[in-house]
């Protein structure tokens, strides 16, 4: 993979973002926006106990989906409590995405701003939390709507794999899903990665970035963004989503949502070995165009 770093900035004018990192989609890390919010300090383990802790949620492993796996069905299913207190205690590769505390508690949402300065179109209904023991992995996707993303790191340290949507062929994309079929946990460690470059060599030729992200820091994914993180400590961030601004990407996140996921869904519960056939032949012959193209 040919990795660079992500520009750090501390704060940047609306006018600077929307020229240099908005209009051309290039991530963007800004160290400082998060450290304005009452959340910064008061948002901890023990405070979302305290308000959300008989909550039940559904967490999830680091096992990568297969054939049969059906979309985001969680492997098990505890109270949020009871996960704060089995992920606090050490390695615990359990993980929570797309969990809407805000519903539970809206008074969260006093606690933190909108950047509306630096983008337009965030959908405010849904600001959603991720949550992860150290250890956990959300393997190699890009969000399915497309959206731009602003992920805030809240305690902890986070590691994060990039690739603009366009890399997509050179790191395997299972057709009509939004995931890769190569493993890339650990892949900033020669000893411990399991990226088999040799099953998938395309990706050798993938440009990307690498980051991590330190408590308060604020990372922007333009949409379409793949990302694969991994927590180095137990920690939690907060998404806030843009909608994509452009029509082509507001059409394609509509069809992946209400086209591609359906079309996915039946044959995984009609033909799941015959459909996963298919996928593989499909993605192993795009990448080797990838390969042969240079």
């Amino acid at each position: 993979m040919q990795l660079r770093q992500v520009d750090v900035v501390s704060e940047i004018s609306p006018e600077d973002f929307k020229k240099n990192y908005f209009i051309p989609q290039v991530p963007l890390i800004i160290k400082d926006m998060a450290k304005q919010w009452p959340a910064y300090t008061k948002w901890n383990w023990q405070y979302f106990k305290e308000i959300v802790g008989d909550q039940k949620v559904g967490i999830y492993n680091n096992i990568k989906s297969d054939a049969y796996t059906p979309i985001n069905k969680a492997d098990e299913y505890t109270t949020f409590g009871e996960y704060i207190d089995m992920i606090s205690k050490g390695p615990a590769a359990w993980r929570i995405f797309l969990f809407n505390i805000f519903n539970h508690a809206p008074e969260l949402t006093k606690d933190f701003s909108w950047p509306d300065n630096l983008a337009k179109g965030f959908v405010k209904r849904v600001p959603m939390l991720f949550t992860g023991g150290q250890g956990s992995i959300t393997h190699l996707h890009f969000d399915i709507d497309l959206s731009h993303i602003f992920h805030t790191q809240f305690m902890g340290r986070k590691r994060v794999l990039l690739f603009p949507y366009k890399e997509q062929y050179k790191l395997y994309r299972k057709p009509f899903e939004v995931l890769s079929v190569a493993d890339f946990t650990n892949y900033y460690d020669s000893v411990k990665s399991k990226l088999n470059v040799e099953q998938f060599p395309a990706v050798k030729f993938a440009q990307g970035y690498d980051v991590t992200l330190d408590h308060g820091d604020t990372l922007f994914m333009p949409g379409g963004y793949w990302h694969h993180m991994e927590y180095l400590d137990s920690g939690f961030a907060m998404s806030l989503r843009a909608l994509n601004s452009s029509l082509p990407g507001k059409l394609k996140g509509v069809w992946n949502l209400l086209g591609m996921r359906s079309i996915d869904t039946l044959m995984k519960k009609t033909a799941p070995g015959k459909w996963y056939g298919w996928k593989e032949k499909k993605l192993y012959k795009a990448a080797e165009k990838e390969i042969v193209s240079g």
